[in-house]
């Protein structure tokens, strides 16, 4: 199996997620690459905060109130994340109210913001906030951006708590688009942090139509704070079909499920 290392590491972290441990024995027969490749890849998992080796393998990273900071994440699953983000930026009509949330993938999702007239873009994520501002200066699109105030986390560059919450009352928002730590059928859509998920499930409560971004190692993973129920959704973008699992189950109802 030829992969390039970025697609390797990749490969890796969702085995590790749909497993819970990973053997360097069982990757360097799956890759046909030495078990000096894996080791090192595993280091710099490790490295991120994605992952923590043991002897003979690694396991998943325990995160019980945040994730690796943002820029440790930048380019996890980046090719998924990009398809997901050209994808998602068909869902913009001209005119539209939008409410962007924090993470790497809303970051791909900014970039690809293109053609678009008079739409207003809310967000509380500093590198969404920075892309969008370059993009509007170049008349990439037209509108106006609106960063929300509040406490400011250096770690992962997002903006929350109550004053941000408060913030998100003020405006007639027609779609949200919301980033996930994991998704499952049992508990929908979760994420690490406290406080950026009380301010996503404000965007969730007061837009009318709610699309979260998702690539496919979210599938199937509780994180610490849940969001909202998959019955509240209204649109999910993934760079994967929806899990066979998941086809014919009744928390489902209308949700549109857009493949990248």
């Amino acid at each position: 199996m030829s992969v390039l290392p970025e697609e390797r590491k990749n490969e890796i972290l969702k085995e590790l997620n749909q497993m819970g441990a990973v053997k360097v024995t069982d990757l360097v027969e799956q890759f046909q690459v030495s078990e000096e490749t894996i080791r090192r890849d595993l280091m710099l998992l490790e490295e991120k905060g994605l992952l923590k080796r043991v002897y003979g393998g690694a396991i998943k990273s325990v995160f019980p109130f945040e994730e690796p900071p943002f820029i440790n994440r930048t380019t996890v699953n980046q090719e998924a994340k990009e398809k997901i983000g050209k994808k998602a930026v068909d869902l913009i009509s001209n005119g539209d109210v939008i409410v962007i949330d924090v993470g790497t993938t809303m970051l791909e999702f900014a970039k690809c913001i293109h053609d678009k007239k008079d739409v207003t873009i809310i967000t509380n994520s500093l590198p969404v906030s920075s892309v969008l501002t370059e993009s509007l200066n170049q008349n990439k699109f037209t509108g106006q951006i609106l960063l929300l105030g509040g406490q400011l986390d250096p770690k992962q560059q997002s903006i929350s708590g109550s004053l941000t919450e408060h913030m998100l009352y003020q405006f007639n928002i027609d779609k949200a688009f919301i980033s996930a730590g994991g998704v499952s059928i049992q508990n929908g859509v979760s994420n690490y942090h406290l406080h950026e998920s009380m301010v996503s499930r404000k965007m969730v409560e007061v837009s009318k139509q709610v699309i979260v971004l998702t690539d496919s190692s979210k599938m199937g993973v509780d994180t610490f704070c849940k969001v909202c129920p998959l019955e509240k959704l209204d649109v999910v973008v993934s760079e994967q079909q929806i899990p066979e699992a998941w086809r014919s189950h009744q928390k489902l109802g209308k949700l549109n499920w857009i493949q990248a």
